[in-house]
């Protein structure tokens, strides 16, 4: 909308904060998603092949936690760099039509539309579990498996089952919306806390300054985002090294080390 010039006012995009993303994004959603899993369907995970689409800070986290937790986790990218951070994290890295063929359990986490669609359905094993913790509910494209279906009905709060023609089950949470927000209860409040004080001091400075700023979007301070954290240290009962002020001399001189 900035690009457009389509905005009507200032955004400070909380979203892009490090102690936003790299935190609330990895952690909050790797934990509260395989909650959602879990409540939605007591599945046991230790052993499952657990497919994951998107390696962004969401699918980071949610591969952390399903190989903490014995999964196999197999990744699915459109973009080199991710797809290479993963295979490198030790995750094997293919596209959704082989990965289709291997899954048990199925997570979308890309912010896109139809990544899992009616082919990829069709090319599941037998009792599959399919969901999604990325955007909105169009990530899963239910309406390709609506079509197909032989039956449908609910087995679980939050849990579907599909019968395809060929007598094979798809489980699907939460009818394809955010399972983490509609299959269990969101982040923990200790992870959101940092991406509320962004938000709250955010609102501060759109309400001191936001007459004399441009209608674009600006990042978080470096500053905040340093603070917040320092705060969130301190509360876990963390400190930091301080460096002395030959160390700080050091850092500044170009001319030294090598």
């Amino acid at each position: 909308m900035a690009r457009a010039n389509a905005l009507r006012y200032p955004i400070i995009a909380v979203n892009d904060a490090e102690t936003k993303w790299d935190f609330d994004n990895v952690y909050g959603t790797g934990q509260s998603s395989i909650d959602g899993i879990i409540r939605s369907t007591s599945v046991l995970l230790a052993g499952k092949t657990f497919v994951i689409a998107g390696y962004g800070h969401c699918g980071r986290g949610l591969a952390m936690r399903a190989s903490g937790m014995g999964c196999n986790v197999i990744v699915t990218e459109i973009d080199p760099i991710p797809a290479l951070k993963a295979r490198l994290d030790g995750f094997r890295v293919m596209p959704m039509d082989k990965a289709a063929l291997e899954g048990d359990i199925f997570i979308t986490a890309t912010g896109m539309k139809d990544v899992i669609v009616g082919r990829h359905f069709e090319a599941m094993k037998d009792g599959a579990i399919v969901c999604n913790t990325g955007h909105y509910d169009c990530e899963l494209k239910i309406d390709d498996l609506e079509q197909i279906k032989r039956s449908k009905r609910e087995i679980r709060p939050n849990t579907e089952e599909y019968v395809l023609p060929n007598g094979r089950r798809i489980l699907v949470l939460a009818q394809g919306r955010l399972v983490n927000l509609a299959g269990a209860e969101g982040h923990p409040s200790e992870v959101m806390d940092m991406s509320f004080a962004n938000q709250f001091l955010s609102m501060i400075r759109l309400a001191k300054e936001g007459h004399t700023m441009e209608h674009t979007v600006y990042d978080i301070p470096e500053a905040q985002d340093q603070e917040i954290a320092a705060l969130k240290l301190a509360t876990m009962g963390s400190a930091l090294d301080v460096l002395t002020p030959e160390q700080i001399k050091y850092r500044d001189d170009y001319a030294a080390g090598t």
